[in-house]
């Protein structure tokens, strides 16, 4: 991605060398609070109260698009906070994409393979330009299983787009992974936060994650943005997926879900097809 405009607005919680780096990068950690306490605070709580209602066949990892369900959640998702987070990056109109809470309980939180986001959207979205905020709900360590990014593989070798192999049913979070010629783990940053900081990625960049076999609880929740100029395949992804307008105009064509709406129904789909979002 492209910073959209090199004009300083004091809105913005990034700034311009900030943006060249996450570009250049792939990533950037961002060490202040995301949010106020209070609304941070307020923040976990609704996350509490939608884990401890999971059915028990649900794996915590796998709270994908909660907002389809908890329309509650969009207080936070179309927050300023987050918006003047990623608007020095794809720019004042913006969509979300996705949402995700990947939750790995303490003593057992599965490990999560090497990949790339764009692996599993790569006929939802075009031109592939997504950026993730991943918000520590939880402390994220070494210890417990932080994220781990490989630095500048969003765009160069494979650009997003690596060949994988299947895993065995059960064995990690998703079902395939970057074959090992294609990972270059071996330049892999730990992307360590307290809880209420947060880090960026380009959609595209090689990261992953170690089981957490720790006493403490890891859980992040990942907010997904793009320029409004993406445009969702509606003919494809229509039947399981929505995007919102968060900020700004569209400018893509795109038709956007109600966020005061729940979408059980997408949900629902969703499960039963294996749709993933991620």
């Amino acid at each position: 991605m492209v910073a959209p405009s090199p004009t300083a607005n004091p809105r913005h919680r990034l700034t311009t060398a900030e943006v060249d780096t996450y570009n250049r990068e792939g990533y950037h950690i961002f060490r202040d609070q995301l949010f106020p306490r209070a609304k941070f605070d307020g923040l976990k709580q609704s996350f509490e109260g939608i884990l401890n209602n999971l059915d028990a066949e649900v794996r915590p990892e796998s709270m994908d698009v909660p907002h389809f369900q908890h329309p509650q959640l969009f207080a936070w998702l179309f927050a300023d906070e987050v918006l003047d987070l990623v608007e020095p990056i794809i720019g004042p109109d913006i969509a979300l994409f996705s949402s995700h809470f990947i939750c790995k309980p303490r003593g057992n939180g599965k490990r999560v393979p090497w990949h790339e986001d764009s692996h599993y959207w790569k006929t939802m979205i075009t031109p592939m330009e997504v950026v993730t905020v991943w918000l520590a709900i939880d402390p994220s360590t070494k210890l417990n299983g932080c994220m781990n990014v490989v630095p500048l593989t969003h765009n160069t070798g494979k650009q997003g787009f690596s060949d994988y192999d299947d895993l065995k049913p059960g064995e990690a979070v998703f079902a395939d992974e970057i074959k090992p010629a294609q990972r270059h783990a071996e330049r892999a940053i730990a992307i360590e936060l307290e809880a209420g900081q947060c880090s960026l990625h380009d959609g595209r960049i090689i990261h992953g994650s170690e089981p957490n076999t720790s006493d403490i609880r890891r859980c992040g929740y990942t907010m997904r943005y793009m320029s409004s100029k993406v445009k969702l395949n509606q003919e494809m992804a229509g039947s399981y997926h929505h995007i919102y307008l968060a900020r700004g105009r569209d400018l893509g064509g795109n038709t956007y879900g109600d966020p005061t709406k729940a979408y059980p129904e997408l949900a629902r789909f969703r499960a039963k097809h294996g749709k993933n979002g991620h």
